[in-house]
């Protein structure tokens, strides 16, 4: 009996528990704060902070919890994991120091310079008008990222000076993003297509998931502004394997041995996220965790058991990860009218009719932005009872099938069958592929 702890309460740790759980290996997964559109699946919800450290040891102690599974960013870079490891408690994800990778991303220009890791030239500011200056010496197209955590909505790829600018003055004067934009990174702009490599990773050891490709910006046709991801699909049939090996011997591999031999050894889930240029993969940003929504397309690929996997990961074991390489994943994100600037929220959650899929394709529903309405029915009764929206991104309709095409096919049936008042999707993820 196996009783695991994941930490985060969005559609990454909805499928996380959900993988653990089908694994078997595990036989009880609590999430903490979770949402209550996880009671369906058999996840058990816990009303704690994840920024409650000590609340959450003493909740893992009482439970005779034999690991953590950290999901999201936030805690991870507030040193959640160095915590549980002082208090006995094994956890999986990247200490404190390792985490800043995703935290700071100036310390990962900085790595990736050191150990000749091919990314985007760049230059950092902490001032507006310098700032300013260098924009107006290289022109566009340019890329601005806030420094630190901007919930994936700090980067602007501005197609012209006036947008550039714009959005440096939204970060240094209009304090968007508060103490994550008191630094920028400004970056060559980067032209090629888009795809997302994670990995199980411990110390210089790693192992590869299948790629994926995200769709951040929130309308059909990659319009609008940039969001923390509308949908995702596996695998990327147009990024070709040498490109991704190239990834693994050129990026993966120098960063954590770099990264080991500086005295910050990364456990956890690295997330590259590259760009397939005409000389090769480059990095545009790593995340110390799993993607999301990359997550909720790579996970039902997994064959093997996830928690036996983590489990001989923390234990210093030799973990077993296969996955279906023959079958896509398709997952569409359902967000609230006016997301991400200004998100209306209390729309009520649609029942998504995807019964007559389930068995033959695995067609799922991943739960993120939601809360029991105040006159709701138990969340358990049905996926999406007594449900409405409560922030962003709201949740994930996800399937298999033997193609692109075809899994649209699948969940734009789904979802165009649903009544969806203050609630929008992209109506084109995949098309890349097609």
């Amino acid at each position: 009996m196996t009783r695991v702890l994941v930490i985060g309460s969005g559609g990454r740790e909805h499928a996380i528990a959900h993988a653990l759980l089908r694994g078997g290996s595990v036989t009880d997964v609590y999430c903490a704060p979770g949402n209550p559109g996880m009671n369906a699946d058999g996840i058990i919800t816990v009303a704690l902070s994840q920024s409650n450290h000590s609340a959450l040891i003493d909740f893992a102690r009482d439970k005779d919890i034999d690991w953590v599974f950290v999901g999201p960013e936030a805690p991870l870079i507030e040193g959640l994991v160095d915590d549980f490891q002082a208090a006995g408690i094994p956890a999986f994800g990247p200490s404190r120091a390792a985490a800043q990778i995703e935290g700071s991303k100036t310390f990962a220009k900085e790595l990736m310079e050191r150990h000749s890791v091919p990314t985007a030239a760049y230059a950092t500011f902490s001032e507006y008008d310098p700032a300013v200056a260098y924009v107006r010496e290289q022109g566009a197209p340019i890329v601005i990222k806030a420094d630190g955590l901007a919930a994936g909505k700090g980067v602007t790829v501005a197609m012209d000076e006036d947008t550039a600018e714009a959005a440096l003055a939204d970060i240094f004067l209009d304090k968007r993003f508060g103490e994550a934009g008191s630094r920028v990174v400004i970056e060559e702009f980067l032209d090629g297509e888009e795809f997302s490599l994670m990995c199980f990773a411990r110390g210089t050891e790693f192992w590869p998931m299948p790629i994926s490709q995200d769709h951040k910006r929130a309308y059909d046709g990659d319009l609008g502004p940039n969001t923390g991801g509308m949908g995702a699909y596996s695998p990327v049939p147009q990024i070709p394997s040498s490109m991704v090996d190239e990834a693994l011997d050129t990026i993966i591999t120098p960063v954590l041995e770099g990264m080991a031999a500086e005295g910050t050894p990364f456990t956890g889930i690295l997330y590259a996220g590259l760009i397939a240029t005409a000389s090769g993969p480059k990095v545009i940003e790593f995340n110390a965790r799993f993607g999301d929504p990359e997550t909720e397309v790579v996970l039902p690929k997994l064959t093997s058991d996830l928690g036996a996997g983590i489990s001989a990961l923390l234990s210093g074991g030799e973990p077993e990860f296969t996955w279906d390489t023959t079958r896509t994943t398709l997952g569409v994100v359902v967000a609230s009218e006016g997301y991400p600037d200004t998100t209306q929220v209390g729309a009520t959650v649609p029942e998504l009719d995807y019964s007559a899929s389930v068995a033959e394709h695995g067609t799922h529903v991943y739960y993120a932005g939601v809360a029991q309405a105040a006159d709701g029915a138990d969340a358990s009764d049905s996926d999406s009872a007594g449900l409405v929206s409560s922030s962003g991104r709201v949740l994930l309709v996800q399937t298999t099938a033997a193609s692109v095409p075809a899994a649209q096919e699948i969940i734009y049936s789904v979802l165009d069958a649903a009544s969806a008042d203050g609630l929008f999707y992209r109506h084109d993820i995949g098309a890349k592929a097609i």
